[in-house]
This record gives structure tokens, C-alpha cells and sequence, in this order.
């Protein structure tokens, strides 16, 4: 029998993260420059330009859009450069430790490293709802009622994989599942 299970948590450096920040990247530099062509009144192309089109107001607008949509980007492309909310959940049945470790922005906080004793949880617990914004999502539940999630942050696993995935963990500690009927 394996004496110690180890769950990879996939942090900010998914594709969806690189789509958006690259999208929002090429939208907003498009804003910005539009902005400032039309500031320095230089001609971009010659079946678009539109004499119409001033700096005040819509210049100084698309060059307002198009700073944010940049700073944006700019916060999305670090976050997966540090690769926040990565990590893993660590269950060692030799040692009796449960060690729960993530990384976070730069600063006191980067590493969040929690460890339990295997004898203070209660529970695996699985919290599914349903609807506009679905969860599902499964908990460490300690004797002091507290409850620690254990998975990823983003699109919902499908149920019977965090039907699985939370037996396997209930099992590997011996502690009960609840949540699932």
C-alpha cells in the first residue's frame, strides 16, 4: 500500500489565462494607439480614417480603454508568471501529516503551507451546487469544524471525477465522505 499521495494543483498557468491576457494584450494596445494617432492627428489607413473621429472625446476614451485594458493585462501576465495558486496536497500516511502547500503573490504570504495531523480531520467533505455558477469542490474537514479546500480554482470538474478523486482521498486517510448521497 502507498504511504503517500501527492495532488498537483495547476495554478494561473492554464491556457485560459494566457488566452485572455494575450487577447486583452492586442485589444487594448489597439485602443491606446487609435488614441494617441488620433491625438497626434496622424492618418492610420487610409479607407478608415474619419475626419470625425477627435481627440476629445473619444481619442482621450480609447486612450483611457486602452491603459487599462494594458495594466490589466499586464497584472494577468504576472500572476501567471508566478504562477499563483499553484502547488500541491500532500497525504502521508508514514508520517500521519497532511500538508496542504500553494503559492501566492510576492511578499509575507508567497507560500501558504498548512499541515494537519491525520487524527484532527473528520471528514472529506464534497460540496456540489448547481446552477449559473456551479461548485464543486472538495474540503478537508478538521475536528474544530473547519474546512480547507483542496481543489483548483476555475472551471468545474466534472462530478463523477471529483466523485472519484474524493473517495480516493477518504480512503487513502480512513476517514468518512460526506456530501455525496
Amino acid at each position: 500500500m502507498k504511504k503517500i499521495k501527492r495532488d498537483k494543483i495547476l495554478g494561473s498557468r492554464r491556457f485560459s489565462n494566457y488566452w485572455w491576457a494575450t487577447i486583452i494584450l492586442l485589444g487594448s494596445t489597439s485602443f491606446f494607439l487609435i488614441g494617441i494617432f488620433s491625438y497626434l492627428n496622424i492618418q492610420i489607413n487610409a479607407l478608415s480614417y474619419n475626419n470625425n473621429f477627435l481627440f476629445i472625446p473619444q481619442g482621450a476614451v480609447m486612450t483611457f480603454y486602452g491603459i487599462t485594458g494594458i495594466l490589466i493585462s499586464i497584472f494577468i501576465w504576472y500572476t501567471i508568471l508566478l504562477d499563483v495558486g499553484s502547488g500541491y496536497n500532500e497525504f502521508n500516511n508514514s508520517t500521519g501529516i497532511i500538508t496542504v502547500f500553494r503559492l501566492g503573490f510576492p511578499g509575507k504570504n508567497r507560500i501558504l503551507k498548512l499541515e494537519y495531523k491525520i487524527q484532527e480531520v473528520s471528514s472529506i467533505k464534497v460540496n456540489i451546487q448547481e446552477g449559473v455558477s456551479p461548485k464543486r469542490e472538495i474540503y478537508l474537514k478538521t475536528k474544530d469544524l473547519r474546512e480547507i479546500p483542496l481543489t483548483k480554482v476555475g472551471s468545474p470538474i466534472n462530478l463523477s471525477e471529483i466523485e472519484k478523486q474524493a473517495k480516493e482521498i477518504s480512503t487513502f486517510i480512513d476517514v468518512n465522505l460526506e456530501g455525496l448521497n
